[in-house]
């Protein structure tokens, strides 16, 4: 696997987008972009819980399409974007929008998506923030605050002793520098996900050696 290289996690990928807001658009594509890429995997089914001024425009945005688009892994201006609903039925993808007009969220671009794969599932939070960036605010249950302009590996893997050790053994080597890090699973044996911010954004040989750890699924850098 190759890194993704984003000029940070969270900026906006491009200028080119469907539907009139980057906010409502670009934002809500790079979430579900992100909540597909730390799944690791097309899901299922999707529930994707929309707030405040999400859920009172999503249509009329396209928020909808947007957010869709991300978990098939689309980009923001992804020529396919526009038709990702019907891709979506076509791939056998269960989407349903839960629409919330009541309840206040920390922010009023806010939606968060319950990935469901089997038995698997993951939740996760995001907040388009303008102009096209975003931030995950939670993952799995998890308050978290993954920065802006911060090289991210997201690592998914078997959750198996000695990952986590072998992960930051690997970055210790290669003299790349731990900023935070956060490890959540699913279930004891099951599925868990490390989110390492790292100070530096070269770490191609960092890289290709955790992929070749054993019990990793999905191994993304980001910078």
């Amino acid at each position: 696997m190759e890194a993704v290289k984003y000029k940070s996690v969270f900026d906006i990928i491009g200028p080119i987008m469907v539907g009139p807001s980057s906010s409502h658009t670009a934002g809500a594509a790079r979430i579900g972009k992100i909540a597909r890429t730390i799944f690791g995997e097309l899901p299922d089914k999707v529930d994707i819980y929309l707030f405040e001024s999400f859920a009172k425009t999503y249509r009329g945005h396209g928020t909808d399409v947007a957010l869709v688009g991300g978990v098939l892994d689309m980009e923001p201006n992804d020529a396919h974007l526009s038709d990702a609903l019907t891709i979506a039925e076509e791939l056998g993808l269960t989407i349903n929008f839960i629409i919330n007009k009541e309840d206040k969220a920390d922010h009023p671009n806010t939606a968060r998506l319950v990935l469901q794969k089997g038995t698997r599932k993951m939740s996760v939070t995001g907040i388009s923030i303008g102009g096209g960036a975003i931030e995950v605010t939670e993952l799995n249950g998890f308050s978290i605050a993954l920065q802006m302009g911060v090289p991210t590996f997201i690592i998914v893997h078997q959750d198996v002793p000695g990952i986590i050790a072998q992960v930051t053994n690997i970055l210790s080597r290669h003299e790349v520098n731990i900023a935070q890090m956060n490890v959540t699973r699913e279930s004891k044996g099951d599925n868990a996900i490390m989110i390492i911010e790292v100070d530096t954004p070269y770490v191609t040989e960092t890289l290709a050696e955790i992929q070749a750890i054993e019990n990793l699924h999905n191994v993304q850098f980001f910078m």
